[in-house]
């Protein structure tokens, strides 16, 4: 996003201006208007997340503060005049295309970015390539308004741990480890999404790309401080992190472990963030406005206002045409039919259930349950989660789809993927270890989306946007299996194996039979 300012032959006051007309203005602010009218339930879904998540609420200032820069270049409107570029049509329709794929999959973050880069495409295209590049870094900042960032949570989770329990453990203080969670010999402790500090990450880089943007000239410069802004807050995390847990240790428990444990972590990273710009401020290459502006060159001809304006009418009838082409696609794939999930013909016994966990995904539109066994053997528990129509309120596959919430009463203490041979085929799974008031269980899970089993959440995505690109409907199922073990996890891997062994053919056709119900 940081890019080298365009080279400077002489002062921007020292040429003569031909400034756009009030009616070219209009018109380029039209432009700009069109993502809004087309995309507007996208752009409300920025807004939707800001509101509900204190991680990503920093997305309001981004549009002021993307305003405030190009409001710094403004000389340039006069230097160089908006000159519409054809072939950046091309690059909005791909862009735009993006959009559609991602919407088909119902993937939002990837609609919210194609959303968010239409504008410096349509700078691009509108203002031509000289203007737009001089204010390539105020347009791709926009980017940042994008609420992303939820992928780094877990292994941010695991890396605060495994820091964590390694400098306790260095201390001299002995940790028993569980996961995530850890116990010292004065109280226990749990790395949960709050403590992974992706909000000090975020925060970090956004700032740390407009600081740099604003402060440095060259673009070595600007990188660094840049790769400083990402490390630093994950390091400081790590510090933090042992920082609560020592200051809780110490105080038997009496500090620390409330509305101060916040307080400290935010107080800290305060700090850190204040070290770090002070430091950068050494090597700062402040330049005025002026001389930032684009100057060089003979000074940009006025175009005739009809290219603006066919440029205009051409940028809303590319934005158009997705959103139509998806509108379409929704009427003809829509399945207005109530799900009804057929019957799974088990050939195992009904038992009672084990435990009375539930996975915490979105409200499916049909649900299926229930612990079957075979006499002697370890107890197998089903759950099957059925999805038509989906959208970001109702998806197979979705960043909010956890076998078990923060606040449950059940966790999940790790997982990783397997392969099982299952009736003479091999059968990609996930399984989870999970612990709980019913003891522990290990949980075999995976997608079913478009009549394929997928553990991929992009695979699933993809194939998911593939089906309703061909009109096929976005029918999709989440299938898991349950079975608790004690002193090895392989009495629930042979039992779950099992029962695979015995019902995964009529598993797969009950799930075939709903679908094409």
């Amino acid at each position: 996003m940081l890019l080298n300012d365009p080279p400077v032959n002489a002062p921007a006051m020292a040429r003569p201006h031909a400034a756009p007309s009030t009616t070219t203005l209009v018109l380029v602010a039209l432009a700009f208007l069109a993502p809004f009218l087309f995309y507007f339930p996208t752009a409300t879904s920025f807004v939707d997340i800001w509101n509900s998540s204190e991680t990503f609420a920093h997305g309001y200032i981004i549009l002021p503060i993307s305003l405030w820069l190009i409001w710094r270049r403004r000389a340039n409107f006069s230097a160089l005049p908006p000159t519409p570029w054809w072939p950046a049509l091309g690059l909005l329709l791909l862009v735009g295309a993006g959009w559609m794929l991602a919407r088909m999959g119902d993937v939002q973050v990837v609609m919210q970015y194609a959303f968010a880069a239409m504008f410096p495409v349509i700078a691009l295209a509108v203002l031509g390539r000289r203007l737009a590049w001089s204010l390539a870094f105020p347009l791709l900042f926009l980017l940042f308004a994008v609420p992303f960032g939820e992928i780094f949570i877990q292994p941010l989770i695991e890396y605060t741990a495994d820091f964590t329990v390694w400098a306790v453990q260095a201390t001299g203080i002995p940790v028993l480890r569980n996961g995530t969670r850890f116990e010292l010999p004065t109280g226990s402790w749990s790395v949960v999404e709050a403590c992974s500090g992706v909000r000090y990450l975020i925060s970090s880089v956004t700032i740390g790309c407009l600081y740099a943007y604003l402060t440095y000239r060259s673009l070595t410069k600007r990188l660094v401080f840049i790769a400083m802004s990402i490390i630093v807050p994950i390091v400081a995390n790590w510090l933090r992190a042992y920082m609560i847990v020592m200051i809780g240790h110490t105080s038997d428990m009496a500090l620390a472990t409330g509305v101060d444990h916040l307080i400290y972590g935010w107080v800290f990273f305060g700090i850190v963030m204040f070290a770090m710009f002070w430091v950068g401020s050494y090597w700062r290459e402040d330049t005025d406005v002026e001389s930032e502006s684009l100057a060089a060159g003979p000074v940009g001809i006025v175009p005739p206002l009809s290219q603006v304006r066919n440029m205009t009418l051409a940028v809303f009838a590319a934005c158009a045409l997705w959103p139509a082409f998806v509108k379409y696609n929704d009427m003809a794939t829509h399945n207005p039919k109530p799900v009804q999930l057929a019957t799974v013909p088990v050939s195992w016994a009904p038992a009672p259930a084990f435990t009375t966990w539930t996975p915490d995904f979105m409200k499916p539109d049909a649900r299926y349950s229930g612990a079957f066994a075979q006499p002697g053997q370890t107890p197998v528990a089903l759950n099957i989660l059925y999805y038509r129509n989906q959208h970001r309120d109702k998806a197979v596959i979705s960043s909010v789809n956890r076998l078990a919430g923060e606040d449950n009463a059940y966790h999940e203490q790790g997982g990783a993927l397997r392969t099982e041979q299952i009736g003479g085929r091999s059968v990609a799974l996930r399984e989870a270890r999970m612990q709980g008031p019913s003891g522990t269980f290990l949980v075999w899970h995976w997608s079913w989306i478009d009549g394929q089993p997928v553990v991929n959440n992009y695979v699933g995505k993809l194939r998911q946007a593939k089906a309703k690109l061909l009109f096929g409907g976005d029918d999709g199922a989440a299938v898991m299996l349950a079975a608790p073990y004690g002193e090895s996890q392989d009495e629930a891997r042979n039992a779950m194996r099992a029962f695979l062994e015995s019902n995964l053919k009529a598993l797969e056709a009950s799930l075939e039979r709903t679908r094409s119900n």
